[in-house]
């Protein structure tokens, strides 16, 4: 209630030629008639003009394309124009989204509300097009397994997921992404829940290519080493984003340069083989948006070492960087 009150005074202040208020409604389906029903636009719209505010267009959710009756009562009922009514049905992707709106020149009545100058041209959206029916079109698949400590509710790795779907356009690959419980993959699994870790191991030698994300606390991390040793003794893809690079640097430690005892400062201080420590300029008691955040200037402390010759032998490297720990060389 009080951002609609606050979006009713910012639409006075402003006035009618500076303010569009879009509203987004779904247009149900309901029981086997198959009937587009505008009764929840039609109240919501009351509703809300009652607190002040009027729609100036519609974005109306559904299944199927809106038919044409559908619109002219909304227009009637609501008091839109039908040419301001926009319909946003189930499309094979998101990105066909703005090629659904730009089809129905939801520009041009954005830019009539405003009374703006048209200075350009209609979108021509062709690289969007083309990445929208790319994928589409994908028909190689490339199973991905996303090992990680929250696997029970995917939307925990929203962007990693939105990243390979990206990804996989360019690479004209589609990613079958496969669910691993890093805790399920290590030995104490394999004794209280057998069948878990059975599975689990399946799905991880059955990838094409292993993804270990981001994460906090220790629990899960030894089975997310074991999976990252799997990686380099079979040579499967690897890649690990933040907590993921943490993995890989103590697996390689400790079972390629033989620090058995190799571990993170963020699971184990005591620990005499440190690989990954806390950043200097970091807080090791104070946690909370303690995170280096943005641009930081590392040095190589070996000019000739492989990180160096991928950037093309410079003395230091500036890169985002958005984590507290740094690598032990």
């Amino acid at each position: 209630m009080p951002f609609i009150e606050a979006l009713r005074q910012l639409s006075f202040s402003l006035g009618k030629d500076n303010f569009c208020l879009i509203h987004v409604s779904l247009v149900p389906v309901l029981g086997v008639v198959g009937e587009q029903k505008t009764k929840p636009t039609q109240h919501s719209v009351r509703e809300l003009r009652a607190l002040g505010l009027t729609p100036d267009l519609l974005a109306c959710r559904s299944a199927q394309p809106l038919i044409g009756s559908a619109k002219e009562k909304l227009s009637q009922f609501c008091h839109v124009p039908v040419e301001n009514i926009l319909n946003i049905h189930d499309v094979p992707n998101i990105w066909h989204v703005p090629l659904i709106l730009r089809n129905q020149k939801a520009h041009e009545a954005i830019i009539k509300q405003l009374n703006l100058s048209r200075s350009a041209g209609p979108p021509e959206l062709r690289d969007w097009t083309l990445m929208a029916e790319s994928y589409d079109n994908l028909s190689t698949s490339v199973k991905i397994a996303l090992v990680g400590k929250y696997t029970n509710l995917s939307d925990s790795y929203l962007s990693v997921v939105k990243a390979l779907l990206h990804a996989s356009v360019a690479c004209s690959q589609k990613p079958s992404i496969q669910w691993v419980s890093a805790s399920d993959l290590e030995d104490a699994t394999a004794a209280s829940a057998p069948d878990a870790h059975t599975k689990a191991w399946e799905t991880l030698k059955g990838s094409s290519c292993i993804l270990i994300p981001g994460g906090f606390g220790d629990r899960g991390i030894s089975g997310m080493i074991l999976a990252a040793k799997y990686a380099r003794e079979n040579k499967v893809p690897y890649l690990g984003i933040c907590l993921g690079m943490q993995i890989s640097v103590i697996e390689m430690s400790r079972h390629v340069l033989g620090l058995g005892n190799a571990d993170s400062e963020e699971f184990n201080t005591d620990t005499p083989d440190c690989v990954v420590m806390y950043m200097p300029e970091v807080s090791k008691t104070h946690l909370g948006n303690t995170m280096r955040l943005g641009c930081r200037r590392t040095f190589f402390r070996k000019p000739d070492c492989l990180t160096s010759k991928l950037y093309g032998n410079p003395p230091h490297v500036d890169e985002r960087h958005r984590h507290r720990y740094e690598g032990q060389s």
